[in-house]
């Protein structure tokens, strides 16, 4: 039996019990690395030397932590700032980021619990994707089948935990680029209230969505892991000083009672029917358990992919503005003058994707054409975030698919913007008012792809998703299951 085959609190069991060292754990990670990551392509970077000398340094002290977290090994994504471990973001402009001068937060937070870096985790380019085949370097491959995509943006982040690689990693979620992911792998993806994780070392594609948060693969890891890194942190300003409840206690609790609402919009034309089936069998479960359901109507969704995509990509123009050759990044070694380097620095270093996403930012922030767009999409994102108020007024959770689909193979949209764009339609909404979504596995499609359930919550109240999600994964055996890679044939 893999290591990997047991929760974080058995392992913390194992080692108070000192059947297994932390240099176990540590080495299980990279010998699973070294026999699938050639088929996966999860990782960018890898930290062995560092990460082995942590092990070690932790398996000679005398600790009696009590961390669910302690000693274990984690990947996080290319575009969270790691102190002296190369952060890219997935793109050749930041190539020569070798050496970080400081830690983002989330993985300050996971270092004083004791964590293990394993290394980062490959991304669409400054996140910019739904299939990771954006990246710069090469696309991540979905475990269940790597002829099909792991999902992105935090593609990396979803495959490497599926494919048994790292116990859990960090992913950020700027449209849905935890939870989209954590449906085509498999696992369990939660992009937390808008808020409540520090975004301080996240190098920003869109200040106003983007969000880390936890990929796991059972729930009860998501909550230990969500604690570990939520808090108020003075060195980002969009942070939210709130009480932080105790998640766990959450998973404690019953559904009986629990009401969920369930978005007509949600299962309508352009949700696979196995998507649909796979949805309603789950409610029928939550029904089994005590908890009751209604259709409900989120009337301005419709509208949520064009007003995410020209505030997220007028976000991303302004923040990638700083990406010019001088203060960060790669710098052209074509450029005869000052001109030619902005020019050609940015057109060498970003990935086509990004700069078409900068030009549409640009024409949308631009004199004459604000108010047609910028703003009226503000004005739409101001009514998607009432109609989900409206809702929870009446109920505790909003329940449908994570995606319209399952994983969709390797280049068969990559040519196509648009509809790769509407790919996340289910989880736009949720970046744009600001409240919790998670995803987690409820079935398998035909090709045996896994097929995830979208939990979505009021602002600030993770545990009630906990409590929803924690009492439908112990009634299933969805995530039991496992792909096959490498050695397990």
């Amino acid at each position: 039996m893999s290591l990997f085959d047991y929760t974080l609190k058995e392992l913390q069991d194992k080692l108070h019990k000192k059947e297994i060292t932390v240099s176990d754990l540590v080495s299980e990670s990279y010998n699973r690395i070294k026999e699938v990551d050639g088929q996966v392509k999860a990782f960018l970077t890898l930290n062995e030397e560092a990460a082995k000398s942590k092990a070690k340094e932790l398996d000679e002290g005398q600790s009696t932590s009590n961390s669910f977290l302690y000693g274990i090994p984690l990947g996080v994504k290319d575009n969270i700032v790691t102190k002296g471990l190369r952060t890219t973001c997935g793109s050749q402009f930041l190539s020569n980021f070798e050496d970080p001068l400081y830690n983002a937060t989330v993985v300050q937070k996971l270092q004083s619990e004791n964590t293990v870096t394993i290394g980062k985790l490959n991304m669409d380019e400054f996140a910019m994707g739904s299939s990771n085949e954006n990246s710069s370097y090469f696309t991540t491959r979905n475990p269940w089948n790597t002829d099909y995509v792991p999902g992105g943006s935090s593609g990396g982040s979803a495959a490497a935990v599926a494919a048994k690689e790292v116990f859990f990693s960090l992913g950020s979620d700027t449209g849905g680029s935890i939870r989209q992911p954590a449906a085509f792998c498999g696992v369990v993806g939660l992009k937390p209230t808008y808020g409540l994780v520090s975004r301080f070392g996240l190098v920003a594609f869109a200040s106003s969505l983007d969000q880390i948060g936890p990929v796991t693969r059972t729930v009860e890891d998501n909550a230990h892991l969500l604690q570990a890194i939520v808090g108020h942190d003075e060195m980002d300003t969009t942070s939210a000083n709130v009480e932080i409840p105790n998640y766990s206690d959450a998973l404690s609790q019953d559904v009986k009672g629990l009401k969920i609402a369930v978005p007509s919009e949600y299962l309508q034309e352009g949700v696979a029917p196995e998507v649909r089936e796979a949805v309603l069998n789950a409610l029928e479960v939550y029904k089994d358990l005590g908890a009751t359901w209604e259709e409900v109507s989120l009337p301005h969704s419709k509208y949520a992919v064009a007003a995410y995509y020209l505030l997220s990509s007028s976000e991303a123009s302004a923040n990638l503005a700083r990406f010019d050759g001088v203060r960060y990044g790669v710098r052209s070694e074509k450029a005869e003058n000052m001109l030619d380097m902005y020019k050609l620095s940015r057109s060498e270093g970003f990935g086509d994707e990004v700069k078409r996403r900068i030009m549409l930012g640009t024409f949308a922030l631009s004199s004459g054409y604000y108010d047609a767009y910028y703003k009226k999409a503000q004005k739409v994102r101001t009514l998607i975030k009432n109609d989900f108020d409206k809702v929870f007024e009446d109920y505790d959770v909003i329940v449908g698919p994570t995606t319209p689909t399952p994983a969709f193979k390797v280049g068969e949209k990559i040519d196509d913007p648009l509809t790769m764009y509407a790919n996340d339609i289910l989880t736009i909404p949720v970046n744009l008012a600001g409240v919790p979504g998670m995803s987690i596995p409820c079935g398998f499609s035909s090709e045996g792809l896994p097929i995830g359930l979208q939990l979505i919550g009021k602002h600030f109240d993770e545990s009630t998703l906990y409590r929803a999600a924690y009492a439908f994964e112990q009634a299933t055996d969805h995530h039991k299951k496992q792909p096959v890679l490498g050695g397990d044939r």
